[in-house]
C-alpha cells in the first residue's frame, strides 16, 4: 500500500473526504429528540451512494451498518439502534467512504437538542484537543507528538482518554500504516510523519475514567462508569507546509 501518497492520489482522497463532509453536515441536521441512530444511518448511506461512493464501514471485519453510531456513554463502534434519541442525548456520527480506489473518514459529536453544560464541555474540550493534535502533524514531528498534546490538554480538564482505540493511517485500505496514531503519549516517539502520509486523528474523551468495556455484540465499546464519552475525527494529509484537512467541505 502507498503510505506516502502522490498529489494524484491525495485529490482522489479528498473527494472522498468531500463526500465524507458533506454527508456528516446533511445528516447531523436531521439529529432530534424522537429520531432513531437507524434512521440517521440509513440516510447517510443513501447521501454516500448518491454521491458514488461507498460505505467504508459496511461489512468490515462483518460490521453491519454503514456508520457507528455512539449514544452518550458509548464510545465508538455502536450498531445504530431504532430506540429513539432524547432530549440531552450527545450522539457521535462516525464513518468512512471509499470512492475510485481511496478511503476518507470522519467522526463528530453532537447533542440532541439542549444538553447540560458538563456535556457541552466535553464536546468542546474533545474537539478542542483534535484541533490541538491536528496542528502537531508536521514533517519531522512524531505520533507521539500528536497524543501527547491531545492528552495534556484533555487531562487538565480531568477527562479520561481511551488507550485501547486509537487513531490510523487511512489511504487504498481504511487502517493503513501507520497503524498506531494514539490520543496520548510521549514526545518525539511513535512514527515520524513524512510529507504525503495521511492519517485519522480522533481523541475518544470520556467524562470520567478512561477504561472502557466492549459489549457482548463484539462491536459496542463503552465507559466502564457510565459517564459521557465523545469523538471527534478528520482525516489528514501531512505536507510541507503542515497538516491539511480531507473530511471537510
Amino acid at each position: 500500500m502507498a503510505i506516502i501518497k502522490t498529489d494524484a492520489q491525495i485529490e482522489l482522497m479528498k473527494e472522498s473526504g468531500r463526500i465524507v463532509a458533506k454527508t456528516l453536515r446533511l445528516v447531523s441536521e436531521q439529529i432530534r429528540p424522537g429520531i432513531s441512530p437507524l434512521e440517521l444511518d440509513t440516510m447517510a448511506e443513501k447521501l454516500i451512494r448518491e454521491e458514488g461512493g461507498t460505505p467504508s464501514f459496511l461489512g468490515y471485519r462483518g460490521y453491519p451498518n454503514a456508520t457507528c453510531i455512539a449514544v452518550n456513554e458509548v464510545v465508538v463502534h455502536g450498531i445504530p439502534s431504532p430506540e429513539p434519541l432524547k432530549e440531552g442525548d450527545i450522539i457521535t456520527l462516525d464513518f468512512g467512504v471509499y470512492k475510485n480506489g481511496w478511503h476518507a473518514d470522519s467522526a463528530w459529536t453532537y447533542p440532541v437538542g439542549e444538553i447540560s453544560a458538563e456535556a457541552k464541555k466535553l464536546l468542546n474540550v474533545t474537539k478542542e484537543s483534535l484541533m490541538q493534535g491536528i496542528a502537531k502533524a508536521k514533517p519531522g514531528n512524531t505520533t507521539g507528538d500528536i497524543g501527547y498534546t491531545v492528552q495534556k490538554y484533555v487531562e487538565s480538564f480531568g477527562y479520561g482518554v481511551v488507550r485501547e482505540l486509537v487513531g490510523h493511517g487511512i489511504g487504498e485500505v481504511l487502517h493503513d500504516d501507520p497503524h498506531n496514531v494514539p490520543n496520548f503519549g510521549k514526545p518525539g516517539t511513535g512514527t515520524k510523519l513524512k510529507v504525503g502520509m495521511c492519517i485519522c486523528i480522533e481523541p475518544m474523551i470520556n467524562q470520567g475514567t478512561h477504561k472502557v468495556i466492549t459489549l457482548k455484540d463484539g462491536w459496542t465499546v463503552v465507559t466502564s462508569d457510565n459517564k459521557l464519552s465523545a469523538h471527534f475525527e478528520h482525516t489528514i494529509v501531512i505536507t510541507k507546509n503542515g497538516p491539511v484537512i480531507l473530511t471537510k467541505e
